[in-house]
């Protein structure tokens, strides 16, 4: 057995001695030692039981870094931090923090379905090299994964695309997110073009005023559509979702949107459909975003005429009219056209599940508006706009919410108070005015002091919305009135012209004997 082992260990050391003169001779006789090279690695793994894969950080053009290289970087740098001895700390572009990974020469090892793997930061010169176009022209780093032989199938077929796919899960948490808007390129005609700034609302479903249960409903939904990519292939169906949030001014629809990105941690896309010029461009600004994205279009009833172009046969008559009025104002808004968008209905339904909508994947898009009835049914039906959520006034549970954001207080002798007036009464005020009353507005105002301003403003609103209804009212029965009177006028002017035929009748009739 010593003789075996001794014999062993000579053969090892005779082969480290012989790999080691040939890469000395292979510097110094290059195409010489390409002859031998095939030889000696047919030798060399014979000994050699694993397997090597390198993954270099600039591959084809060499004018990108690779993104499989990112990939491995990110996916590798969870354990780096807690493995590694020497760590090197860089700033990806996007990224919103440091990413540290291993240094040049550094090794770390991975276990994957009970196999073991060694991974390691590697660094080659290049003195042949005078002059390139990317960076560290002098240098190539690389990563080298080794194995067993015998784990090849497992390394191959799975090991790999789990680091593919954690490293992509890792690099998008770590990413800048970002808010882009739609704004008319300068250097383009009339070419419009996303741009950006990062994305720091700090809106969250803990502090969105509304019902808990209403929340924990759209959050579940959200997760839901997050993990169901192979569900949506499986269905045949293009992996979107479409949310209408409707309701008066001030009830929280922006908000939302940005508390649903902070959840789902998405890129937000704010599309401005009044500086996109046709639907060409529409459908070009939605091929550039990216997955993992909510695209907003708020206040869609008031962004263009979508809701008016399905016009019924009384509209169709009254503009068939040919007095020189109605020519002129066709005429002007004819030449008005030309410089608005010619974005159609039509057009606006392809962006939101046309052939064109399959294009990426992961994509949100949310309709804001504050007159639901004004928009066209085709636009909002279910498998377009799939989950349709209103922002209604603020509720008691609302309230609870922007008392504990505003001012720290959960429970209040108060409460009971603004109980009575918000669910009871049903006092109508948004929670935006609620927001605002319970601001402080000086350094060391009370909290107390912020209800009872609340409870102020909720009983002016109360006579407020009394006044209103009894002008509502007083309107309806001066129309009704007003009506009446109209009626009565009429009727009379139709017994007076009945009387002046009848009169007229009777004299033709006398003519008539005469002659």
């Amino acid at each position: 057995m010593a003789t075996m082992g001794q014999l062993w260990a000579n053969t090892g050391s005779a082969l480290a001695t012989l790999m080691f003169v040939y890469t000395i001779f292979k510097q110094w006789f290059p195409h010489v030692g390409d002859h031998f090279e095939p030889f000696f690695q047919r030798l060399f793994s014979r000994f050699y039981p694993y397997i090597q894969i390198t993954f270099h950080e600039y591959s084809g053009e060499r004018f990108q870094r690779s993104e499989v290289y990112l990939g491995i970087q990110s996916y590798l740098s969870k354990d780096s931090s807690s493995r590694a001895k020497k760590l090197k700390a860089n700033t990806t572009k996007g990224s919103k923090s440091l990413v540290l990974s291993m240094d040049d020469k550094e090794e770390i090892t991975d276990e994957f379905e009970n196999v073991t793997v060694w991974w390691q930061s590697k660094k080659e010169g290049n003195i042949r090299q005078s002059f390139s176009f990317y960076p560290a022209a002098d240098e190539k780093r690389y990563y080298m994964l080794r194995f067993h032989r015998r784990d090849r199938e497992v390394i191959i077929e799975r090991y790999l695309e789990h680091v593919m796919k954690e490293g992509k899960t890792i690099e998008l948490k770590n990413r800048e997110r970002k808010l882009y808007s739609n704004t008319p390129g300068q250097n383009h005609g009339n070419q419009t073009k996303w741009s950006h700034v990062t994305f720091e609302h700090p809106a969250t479903f803990d502090t969105l005023a509304m019902e808990e249960k209403k929340k924990e409903e759209i959050k579940s939904d959200l997760v839901k559509f997050s993990k169901s990519k192979d569900y949506y292939k499986k269905i045949g169906k293009a992996w979107k979702r479409g949310y209408l949030l409707f309701g008066p001014p001030g009830t929280g629809k922006s908000t939302m949107i940005a508390a649903m990105a902070n959840f789902l941690e998405y890129d937000v896309y704010d599309l401005e459909l009044t500086t996109v010029m046709d639907n060409t461009q529409l459908r070009r600004l939605l091929i550039e975003t990216s997955t993992k994205s909510i695209i907003v279009i708020e206040d869609i009833d008031c962004s263009l005429n979508l809701t008016g172009q399905r016009k019924n046969k009384k509209e169709e008559e009254d503009e068939d009219g040919d007095d020189k009025e109605a020519i002129e104002k066709k005429m002007m808004k004819n030449e008005g056209d030309k410089k608005e968008s010619k974005v159609t209905l039509s057009g606006l339904l392809n962006f939101i599940d046309g052939l064109w909508s399959a294009c990426g994947g992961e994509r949100i898009i949310v309709f804001t508006t504050n007159f639901v009835d004004k928009l066209d049914p085709a636009l909002i039906r279910k498998g377009r706009m799939d989950k349709h959520i209103e922002m209604s006034y603020c509720g008691f549970e609302a309230f609870k919410v922007l008392a504990k954001n505003y001012l720290d207080v959960v429970e209040s002798e108060l409460f009971d108070e603004i109980k009575m007036l918000l669910e009871v009464e049903e006092i109508k005020m948004t929670p935006a005015d609620v927001g605002e009353n319970l601001l402080p507005k000086s350094e060391g105002e009370e909290g107390e002091t912020c209800l009872r301003r609340l409870i102020e403003a909720l009983k002016e609103e109360k006579e407020e919305a009394k006044r209103r209804v009894e002008e509502e009212v007083k309107q309806k029965k001066e129309e009704e009135e007003e009506k009446k009177r109209r009626k009565e006028k009429k009727a009379e002017k139709e017994a007076k012209e009945e009387e002046e035929k009848k009169k007229k009748k009777k004299i033709e009739e006398n003519g008539d004997v005469e002659h």
